[in-house]
């Protein structure tokens, strides 16, 4: 059931010659459309944001109609309601429409921003963000950034203007929606349009399936924030590694807690929050920016020095540290940071000497393994 269907007798005439004539005018508006679309596209072309996809649709004749056939309560005095639209053709700003679908949130409002920012080309003159639920009211649904875009003398458009009115000037402005979402709220979205929205027999309808639109609403936006936090993650990571900017940062004691806690944060069990022995540490090796902090801290190296030393207990960020630049220097290491040979007691050098050994048979005996296997 939808507004054409319920529309009063009397305004019918009017919205079938509305819908006449956007039939007639329909394949021009498909021309248009297309060239919305490559214009949006450009955009990103010529861009460092590359969206998943950039698509555009023309209203059906069927969707045009129903829009066109929405109705005011009737004004005072006045007992046929008015439509909403009274020239659709003129009056609807969604006849045309562009999507353009991102990977992250974060790139929803990078995408809004350059496209508002193209001034030569097209003028924003509505932007708003869309979503069935809302935070303010404590409900999901899927979030949608909307804006509403006037092109400039665009040509397309003035071919347009030119069949549906041969006889105005044609000027090249013409209002279409550009909507902005990322891929996983454009599949929520697009599913249950497919089953709310176009759901042919209301009485189909069960309340069970808004509960269960709201509960995957939230899970996709407890992922939305999971790959956010991905991506923020690897982009710092690969800042570290960066040695003419953030890689060249010198390893203060706060700089190394950040580099480990975000390499390494299920390896952080340390009890206190001074970094200055680790910061130690490395200076005793002349390591003293990011970039070789973060050479040091490689997977694969841990892991080995993890089954070298068969730890009884997950060492925190000091020991396991110590342990790796054991493992990289190793008597350099022992004579960088333990006591003087000679000293009395010695536990430090006594402790690093036992587990160097350990590292040793280790190598000796992956070695044979290794020369086993081949």
């Amino acid at each position: 059931m939808g507004a054409w269907d319920d529309l009063d007798d009397r305004l019918r005439p009017t919205v079938e010659s509305a819908v006449l004539e956007f039939a007639r005018i329909r394949p021009e508006l498909e021309r248009l459309t297309a060239a919305m679309r490559e214009s949006i596209q450009e955009i990103f072309d010529s861009s460092e944001l590359h969206p998943l996809f950039v698509t555009a649709r023309t209203k059906t004749i069927e969707s045009f109609r129903d829009k066109a056939s929405r109705t005011l309560p009737p004004a005072d005095g006045e007992t046929l309601p008015g439509l909403y639209f009274p020239d659709p053709l003129r009056n609807l700003t969604d006849v045309v429409g562009v999507r353009v679908i991102t990977t992250l949130p974060h790139e929803v409002d990078l995408a809004a921003n350059l496209i508002k920012r193209q001034r030569q080309e097209f003028d924003c003159r509505g932007d708003r963000e869309k979503d069935i639920g809302s935070i303010e009211s404590g409900t999901y649904g899927y979030s949608s950034r909307h804006l509403i875009m006037r092109s400039i003398q665009n040509e397309a458009v003035r071919r347009f203007q030119q069949a549906l009115d041969p006889g105005s000037k044609a000027g090249g402005s013409y209002l279409f929606e550009v909507q902005i979402r990322t891929v996983l709220a454009h599949a929520w979205s697009e599913i249950e349009h497919d089953i709310r929205f176009k759901a042919s027999n209301p009485r189909a309808w069960s309340p069970y399936f808004d509960r269960q639109f709201t509960g995957t609403a939230a899970m996709l936006e407890a992922v939305e924030s999971a790959f956010a936090e991905l991506h923020e993650r690897y982009e710092t990571v690969t800042g570290f590694w960066d040695e003419a900017g953030e890689g060249a940062a010198p390893l203060t004691p706060n700089r190394i807690r950040h580099v480990w806690q975000t390499l390494l944060p299920h390896v952080d069990r340390k009890a206190d929050d001074n970094w200055g022995w680790a910061a130690e540490l490395l200076a005793a090796h002349g390591l003293k920016t990011t970039t070789e902090l973060v050479r040091l801290l490689q997977a694969e190296t841990i892991t080995t020095v993890r089954r070298a030393l068969d730890h009884r207990y997950s060492p925190g960020p000091d020991r396991l540290l110590d342990d790796v630049l054991l493992w990289h220097f190793g008597a350099d290491h022992i004579e960088a940071t333990a006591e003087k040979p000679g000293a009395v007691p010695s536990p430090r050098r006594d402790s690093l000497q036992r587990r160097n050994r350990q590292m040793d048979i280790f190598r000796t005996r992956k070695g044979t393994r290794d020369h086993d296997d081949n």
